[in-house]
């Protein structure tokens, strides 16, 4: 007669990871980067990874070299520094069942939960994005909503090289998979739709459109309905903007990731500077309250810069007009679904190995496409089970926040 065999941890971890990678919607059409140095040793809380960004210049039409240095290529940090983990246990008559009734039965509510945790943390990147479109309150329900995201990708010279996607909320998915039925699609991605209720891959030039429950939704700051304004003209390079016209001594009148624009600033084309037809859109990096003349001041991304290589606006006379109207998008104190349309490289999720403790029962760590876990397990030998946990440590990053789109829903 044969006896069961007693699965491996191994085994466990290599199948819990193809679980949670296969859980995982927004985190699966990101760059994803691992780091294979701490791969013997583990490593902690707050590792830092440094990511390169691409340089940028400035064109002088002159014989002359240019002695302008700004094309000196950036770097942007990420901090991996969030663990996340699930506890598993299982009994010893568990470990002789067939991996994929363990699999059934424990890995895949386990890893389905820590991998909406991880997909939710990159999804609340979308404060760092500030171009965006839609109707607030309207869920997008045609093809135009989708161009139009893309369409603010192009401006920003976005690549078009087939690694542009979509993650959206499941309201939106299903309003844009009945109102794009109508359209061409070939064979392949009719099917798809019919039976799965999903946009799908290849669709309006983006790679794949991933339907998520995840996707958040922004309250927008107290603004009231009164006219915000530019107080003191805006002559030079800054972050940071002072605008009145909110309630006196007022909490909450700006939330970071409020998106507005400035009447008189117009958006760049990023290589050669000249000016564009539409209105540069800002995002405030914090929270913000007004004082008591009713004024506060907004941290924005992107800062306004008037010249060089960094240019992000054109204003006349290189300056943005005191009393300039200022714009928000949304209500005042009202939230709406903020769907992303990207770049894969708009967003990064870095893992590390964590460390594997000594004097523990078991414990392994598997990498699958950037993606690290770790199981580890003990044994309870009054109750004949092993205790154990499933461990990722990652940091999320919006590192390229000018190739990101938000669309607004409901």
């Amino acid at each position: 007669m044969a006896s069961n065999t007693l699965l491996t941890i191994d085994q466990i971890t290599r199948e819990a990871l193809d679980v949670l990678h296969a859980n995982l919607g927004f985190t699966r059409t990101v760059n994803r980067q691992y780091d294979s140095s701490f791969a013997k040793k583990g490593a902690k809380i707050g590792t830092t990874l440094r990511i390169r960004k691409p340089p940028k210049y400035a064109v002088t039409k002159s014989a002359t070299l240019s002695t302008s240095r700004d094309s000196v290529e950036e770097y942007t940090t990420l901090t991996v520094s969030t663990q996340a983990h699930v506890p598993l246990e299982f009994s010893s008559l568990e470990l002789t069942m067939k991996i994929d009734d363990l699999r059934e039965r424990f890995l895949q509510p386990a890893m389905a939960v820590l991998a909406a945790t991880v997909d939710a943390d990159g999804l609340a990147l979308y404060k760092d994005v500030y171009n965006s479109v839609g109707t607030p309150g309207t869920t997008p329900s045609t093809a135009l909503s989708l161009l139009l995201a893309q369409e603010k990708l192009d401006l920003t010279n976005t690549p078009s090289d087939g690694r542009r996607c979509a993650t959206i909320n499941p309201t939106a998915n299903a309003y844009l998979v009945d109102g794009m039925k109508g359209l061409f699609h070939n064979g392949d991605t009719i099917s798809k739709q019919f039976k799965k209720g999903l946009m799908g891959m290849d669709v309006l030039g983006l790679k794949e459109i991933t339907m998520d429950q995840n996707v958040n939704r922004h309250m927008v700051g107290t603004i009231s309905t009164a006219t915000k304004e530019i107080k003191g003209a805006i002559t030079t390079s800054t972050s940071t903007i002072s605008v009145d016209g909110f309630g006196a001594s007022q909490t909450g009148a700006v939330k970071a990731g409020d998106v507005f624009t400035i009447e008189g600033a117009y958006a760049v084309n990023p290589e050669t500077k000249t000016a564009l037809a539409v209105l540069q859109q800002f995002v405030a990096k914090a929270d913000a309250n007004s004082d008591t003349s009713s004024t506060a001041s907004i941290t924005i991304d992107p800062p306004i810069i008037f010249s060089g290589a960094r240019q992000t606006v054109s204003a006349a006379s290189d300056q943005i007009a005191d009393n300039a109207d200022v714009t928000f998008v949304g209500s005042s104190a009202t939230a709406y679904t903020q769907n992303l349309v990207y770049h894969q490289d708009s967003f990064t999720l870095a893992t590390a190995d964590l460390v594997l403790p000594e004097g523990v029962h078991m414990g392994s760590r598997a990498v699958m496409d950037g993606i690290s876990l770790r199981i580890v397990f003990d044994y309870d030998i009054n109750n004949d089970v092993f205790l154990g946990r499933a461990d990722v440590l990652y940091g999320w990053l919006c590192q390229r926040p000018e190739t990101a789109c938000r669309l607004w829903g409901e």
